[in-house]
């Protein structure tokens, strides 16, 4: 019933974004809304049937609360698109028409139901791209990501047709069953109704679209993608693993292999990065291949690890690409080697950069090091082998958020910036809320599962 009533308070939104007076009361409505549904999360039950469609899990829950919650900090976030007046009326569907997909995603128990879904996130987010983006490259990003979800889509919607006319149903958290067929047959089918899953988060070798749509989108675009979107891969990823386990084969440990040194190779070229945006893209693949790896040990551990990293990445990754932009909008570039010195002219904002550095290298206390204890865990007792590169993916992580914070906010400022400029303080609020969950919610992580 309360789901019921998110969509249809989520669908009513949809309906009032097309006033421009209501621009501002968007944040405080989702907010009310996100705080109401912190009572999914309290189900006596892991699982809750609520309709021949619908279901509760604490998994969904989580991700619907973060969905509106980082929806309103992207109304918040978007205040120059309001001032300059450009298409905020569009920019206010597209965001609720894409919280509304969201929720409906997070919420069937019907895998088709879900792929439709999954789909049909492309649309509002494509749209943003090419309506609200920065360079004329930004058709070139859409179109990147466009062929890579499609392309690895269209083998999990023939997986999810034969597992009908096999099992009789699609459902999640229904037994499937399968027919007497060879391991090799198995295997394929097991990867082709993953692939769409790994290309989402995205798996190293199927990253090259998320640079590009970062660097390319506008602040609200970045957030909800990194946030938002990154996980809906790793929700079908783990749905998916539940129930359709591979054979005793390679194939879970290859993958696994090509996640944790893809993560290795994406956190090196970190180091080398110059576009801000771009390196916390980059990052984003490094926090991702761990997700993968943990959640392909197919444990308890790797799954309540996913879980956690998938939060805890949703709201240090969407803070990072806020606070950019607020540096972006007052310096008029992106680039480290000319935004220098910020620390000497608004100490203020250095603090923001330093904690939100710190949780993207899983510092204490925040529940990014706590995901990343678990999936660790969970990585090491499915082999024992992978020490070496989670040793040096976790340097690696504290090499480049170290790089992130001194080369922005250390050394002399530029002469031909004006330090005038430099004004954060409208800014405030929305990294406050990004990093008060991220604190807070390593004082009771249960609540999540």
């Amino acid at each position: 019933m309360l789901k019921l009533f998110f969509i249809i308070g989520c669908s009513s939104l949809l309906l009032l974004s097309n006033s421009k007076k209501l621009w501002f009361l968007m944040p405080p409505v989702l907010f009310l809304i996100s705080a109401m549904s912190l009572n999914l999360l309290y189900s006596p039950m892991n699982f809750v049937a609520l309709s021949f469609f619908s279901a509760n899990s604490p998994l969904s829950s989580s991700l619907i609360t973060l969905s509106i919650w980082i929806t309103a900090l992207m109304f918040l976030c978007s205040n120059k698109i309001f001032s300059s007046n450009n298409y905020p009326k569009s920019f206010s569907f597209w965001s609720i028409f894409l919280l509304l997909t969201l929720t409906l995603s997070f919420s069937t128990n019907n895998f088709l139901m879900f792929y439709i879904l999954f789909e049909s996130t492309l649309i509002p987010i494509l749209i943003m791209i090419l309506g609200w983006g920065y360079q004329p490259e930004r058709l070139q990003a859409s179109f990147y990501l466009f062929l890579y979800t499609i392309a690895a889509s269209l083998p999990l919607l023939v997986s999810l047709i034969l597992l009908s006319k096999t099992s009789g149903h699609i459902y999640m958290f229904l037994s499937w069953t399968l027919p007497p067929i060879s391991e090799n047959t198995l295997m394929m089918w097991w990867l082709t109704a993953n692939l769409a899953f790994m290309v989402k988060l995205p798996l190293f070798f199927t990253h090259l679209w998320l640079p590009k749509a970062h660097v390319e989108a506008p602040v609200a675009g970045s957030m909800i993608l990194a946030a938002i979107l990154l996980k809906l891969g790793g929700y079908g990823l783990l749905q998916m693993s539940v129930l359709f386990i591979p054979p005793n084969t390679n194939l879970p440990s290859l993958i696994m292999s090509i996640a944790l040194w893809g993560a290795v190779i994406s956190s090196m070229i970190c180091l080398r990065q110059t576009d801000l945006k771009a390196l916390i893209a980059y990052s984003s693949v490094g926090h991702m291949g761990l997700l993968i790896a943990g959640a392909l040990s197919f444990t308890k551990m790797g799954f309540f690890g996913a879980t956690f990293m998938m939060v805890a990445h949703g709201l240090s990754s969407s803070a990072l690409f806020a606070i950019a932009n607020m540096t972006y909008e007052s310096t008029n570039t992106r680039s480290l080697y000319i935004t220098k010195g910020l620390a000497m002219i608004s100490p203020y904002m250095a603090l923001w950069w330093f904690l939100l550095s710190a949780a993207n290298m899983a510092a204490p206390p925040s529940i990014n090091l706590f995901s990343e204890i678990i999936l660790i865990m969970s990585i090491l007792s499915f082999s024992p082998f992978t020490w070496l590169t989670l040793a040096m993916l976790t340097f690696l992580s504290a090499a480049y958020s170290l790089y992130l914070y001194t080369a922005s906010q250390h050394g002399p400022f530029p002469t031909f910036l004006n330090p005038l400029n430099i004004v954060f303080s409208n800014h405030f609020s929305s990294i406050f809320f990004h990093l008060a969950p991220i604190a807070l919610l390593i004082m009771k992580p249960d609540i999540l599962l």
